[in-house]
């Protein structure tokens, strides 16, 4: 049996992660959560190379500690002109509410890791302490090749069979993402069957049958359950929706607004944003995609629609096509800087 505590030694980190939420997560607050003890993270999902170095180097200049830098290894979209013609026409109408055209085609607006030799190039010449995958693995050759540039590598998994393949490759560790968690499922397969495991039946899942240290992800939100997790065998607990209420993520106003407001308290699990299943706060566009049962184009075409939905309605001061992403835990999250949640959680789990 792994020694949970291996992990954070090796990083010499408190056992407190920050969530990568691209999109969300800036350079800012990964540097004041890593420099308060916690493990900072950046995510470059959404990026492209020259933003993702930008942010990496700018982390750097900000920070001597230890910050993850997340990627996307999602398999390509599959191109169905049909579907995608259906979703964009069950969409018309709340194009035409904000006076905007729909689009005739959707783009494949993020590259996969899987897909993209420049971003393992990048990872391996700036060499981030931690690099972790969602949505799928790399190739055995490029994970030997991050581990033998001295890097941290962790891969998320939902289930035992996901947590099986991500040892078997030789990761270092495990973030255990239960069901609670605000943002992306990191199904490998988002077709396969789905046991939306809670995060506490996850994590004693993958310690009793994995030797690798575990992170619990999912629905924590404070010291209490930084500590709980820490007590069902995790090596660390990672936490997203508790830092989008810091000054130094990127949340705009409309998103500060609705997390702080009765609204937190109501998320759902939906693929109709991104064209993949991921939690956010409700809103007018899932209720309105939701019903008339019509299939959501691939991921991530159907992103594409959805951003170019938000942009015309925000441009009206409207959020109700917006991607909050939040967990279930989001009515707990408080407003204070990165640097002062940190000292809290620590102080609450008695670390």
């Amino acid at each position: 049996m792994t020694d949970p505590r291996a992990f954070t030694d090796r990083l010499g980190i408190q056992p407190i992660l920050q969530a990568p939420m691209a999109g969300v997560a800036t350079p800012q607050l990964a540097a004041a959560v890593s420099n308060a003890g916690g493990l900072g993270a950046l995510g470059i999902g959404a990026s492209s190379v020259a933003q993702a170095r930008a942010m990496i180097e700018q982390t750097q200049a900000l920070t001597d500690r230890p910050f993850n830098v997340n990627v996307f290894c999602h398999a390509p979209a599959v191109r169905d002109p049909a579907r995608e013609s259906a979703w964009l026409a069950h969409l018309r109408p709340l194009f035409e509410q904000f006076q905007a055209p729909v689009p005739a085609t959707l783009d494949e607006i993020y590259t996969s890791f899987a897909q993209d030799n420049a971003v393992f190039d990048l990872l391996l010449d700036t060499r981030p302490a931690v690099v972790s995958f969602h949505f799928g693995l790399p190739s055995a050759a490029q994970l030997q090749a991050l581990k033998q540039a001295g890097i941290c590598t962790l891969a998320t998994a939902t289930c035992l069979a996901e947590a099986l393949q991500i040892q078997q490759l030789g990761f270092d560790a495990i973030v255990a993402q239960g069901i609670e968690a605000g943002g992306h499922r990191g199904l490998f397969d988002p077709q396969a069957s789905d046991e939306q495991l809670s995060t506490s039946v996850l994590v004693r899942l993958l310690v009793k049958h994995i030797d690798l240290p575990i992170v619990a992800a999912g629905g924590i939100m404070d010291g209490q359950g930084i500590r709980a997790a820490l007590d069902l065998g995790a090596a660390a607990a990672q936490l997203g929706t508790a830092f989008i209420l810091c000054p130094e993520s990127a949340a705009n106003e409309g998103y500060r607004t609705h997390l702080k407001s009765p609204r937190a308290a109501f998320t759902r699990l939906t693929s109709t944003l991104s064209g993949r299943p991921a939690r956010g706060l409700l809103n007018s566009f899932i209720e309105h995609a939701e019903r008339g049962g019509v299939m959501p184009a691939a991921y991530p075409l159907a992103y594409d629609a959805a951003k170019q939905l938000n942009a015309a309605a925000a441009r009206s001061g409207n959020h109700e096509c917006a991607a909050h992403w939040a967990g279930q835990g989001a009515p707990l999250a408080r407003e204070m800087s990165a640097q002062a949640l940190v000292a809290t959680l620590i102080r609450e789990s008695g670390l």
